[in-house]
């Protein structure tokens, strides 16, 4: 299996660290081919910005949708340069709003269109990072606003762009997805309630919405306080997942 695995975290000597290489020799002993995206290695900039409107329009969207938020407007508006804004003009006369947006699609960010490619190639996915609040640093968050984008990791049907949640439509073809995650606080705080909520924030929509059917989050509970021994067994249980992650559901995790 071809598993890209998304890594945020910016200590070389980490403990996710660690788990991002025991995961990755697993991967490696079970005979699957992986591809590693370091955001913090790359620099990846996780902030939505104007450069990224086509990353969620195109010529599938409603005209009324499109024409409420004045797509022709907002390509006017990206240029100061009187002669580019001329172009423009020219360029979008007489197409409507939808069509417009048809055109803006192919502006997309370079560094989201690279990473497409990435998501493309893999079979299987998995993801490494500390848990921050409640959900992912603020860099794979932003990784996925920016990457996860219309029309490649969900559609809309017209009662979709109208507000019914019924109108989503899951794109992405991954057999699998496994999260593994580094927590401050010990596996009584999350089974309080803590795992419910990301469960149904992050697995739920961030993963199975998009059209992956299989998502697993292992957690690794206290790890910034775990005793030599602890941190041992989840360094295993890293390489075990790597080794397994064709294998249908995740083995159990060394007890408290």
């Amino acid at each position: 299996m071809k598993v890209l695995t998304v890594y945020a975290h910016p200590d070389p000597h980490s403990f996710c660290h660690s788990v991002l290489e025991r995961f990755t020799a697993g991967l490696q002993d079970a005979g699957h081919t992986s591809q590693v995206v370091d955001l913090y290695g790359i620099d990846f900039d996780p902030v939505l910005r104007q450069r990224d409107q086509p990353s969620w329009i195109n010529d599938t969207m409603p005209e009324d949708i499109a024409e409420l938020h004045d797509i022709r407007g907002n390509v006017l508006r990206s240029t100061r340069n009187p002669l580019q804004r001329w172009l423009i003009r020219r360029a979008i006369r007489g197409k409507s709003h939808s069509e417009v947006a048809g055109m803006l699609r192919s502006r997309m960010p370079k560094d989201v269109l690279a990473m497409h490619e990435k998501i493309r190639w893999a079979d299987g996915l998995a993801f490494i990072a500390p848990i921050y609040f409640c959900s992912f640093p603020a860099i794979l968050k932003g990784w996925i606003d920016r990457v996860w984008c219309y029309d490649f990791a969900f559609g809309l049907t017209p009662e979709g762009w109208h507000g019914d949640v019924n109108g989503r439509v899951p794109l992405l073809h991954h057999q699998r997805a496994l999260l593994m995650t580094s927590t401050i606080f010990d596996q009584a705080a999350y089974d309080d309630g803590l795992r419910s909520a990301i469960s149904k924030v992050v697995d739920e929509w961030g993963f199975r919405y998009p059209g992956i059917p299989d998502v697993e989050h292992v957690y690794f509970y206290a790890a910034t306080s775990g005793t030599p021994e602890r941190i041992a067994a989840y360094l295993a249980h890293a390489h075990q997942l790597g080794r397994d992650f064709d294998r249908g559901p995740a083995p159990a995790q060394p007890p408290r």
